[in-house]
């Protein structure tokens, strides 16, 4: 028989609505410790029963840029050195991109235990997956170098500035990694849905193809492509030294914006119900 001294915790869904934003970006900043242990265990545990390990980080997208350099070269019109320092330019940017949208997606759903004993901002779940993504990105950059000399392609300052469209694409994948989190926890079938969504992100995207070879009616929708303005960017002054159209500094930071702002406070207004969902 129960009595008056006993218990019972009943968790049910919390009313939609945002948290205070001061204090919930306070608690945020002041856990930011543990998202990137967080994260550090994840990029620990990866891979470690494989024999290459850790070195998949590297092995594994330039792999796929291999492929699809053959796959552009037998079916294109081009080939060569200089096509696959383009295709290894753009391809481990993008999947920098997507690694963080995938990683993100699961970071809620996969982490009920914490969600159910521990008191915390749940937006420090998909920030976290954006740093593991990112921690992952760094290793292929030597790589692409590698071949960006083995291209003779040309060295300048310029090169930098890529660094701003770096930023812009951080910025824009925490606000997918939240908004597709959210996603995961309501509809599942997300997880299923996100590699194809992924695909045919990455063949609108101007990494297997040259911007300058699109098909007229396709230049004028270029614009509704996030990618299209934040890999453009980065491709140009990376790989051609070459300081982008100011219209793809303005929509790459526009899509950036959009996306952390709108993806955060989706997220943070539904967190509340999270935990009976997962």
């Amino acid at each position: 028989m129960a009595t008056a001294t006993d218990e019972m915790h009943v968790y049910e869904p919390h009313r939609i609505g945002l948290p205070p934003l001061k204090t919930y970006i306070t608690r945020l900043w002041g856990r930011r410790e543990f998202a990137a242990e967080f994260s550090r265990s994840s990029i620990r545990a990866a891979n470690t029963r494989t024999f290459f390990g850790q070195l998949w980080l590297v092995l594994n997208p330039t792999l796929l840029a291999l492929v699809y350099f053959i796959l552009v070269t037998l079916l294109g019109n081009r080939g060569g050195i200089d096509t696959l320092a383009h295709i290894t330019c753009g391809l481990f940017f993008f999947f920098f991109i997507s690694g963080c949208i995938t990683q993100g997606a699961g970071s809620v759903t996969g982490s009920g235990r914490l969600l159910m004993n521990l008191n915390f901002p749940r937006l420090l779940l998909p920030l976290a997956a954006v740093r593991t993504a990112f921690f992952r990105f760094l290793p292929t950059v030597p790589v692409y170098f590698i071949i960006h000399i083995a291209s003779g392609a040309p060295w300048s300052p310029v090169m930098l500035l890529s660094l701003v469209f770096l930023l812009y694409a951080v910025v824009f994948s925490m606000g997918m990694a939240a908004l597709f989190a959210t996603l995961q926890v309501y509809f599942r079938d997300t997880s299923s849905l996100l590699p194809y969504i992924v695909r045919i992100w990455l063949y609108l995207s101007p990494v297997l193809w040259f911007a300058e070879d699109a098909p007229a009616a396709f230049v004028d929708f270029m614009v509704l492509n996030p990618l299209f303005s934040i890999i453009g960017g980065w491709t140009d002054l990376l790989l051609l030294n070459q300081v982008p159209e100011p219209r793809l500094w303005i929509a790459g930071a526009i899509w950036a914006v959009v996306s952390f702002v709108a993806g955060s406070l989706v997220f943070m207004s539904r967190e509340r119900g999270f935990a009976v969902r997962v």
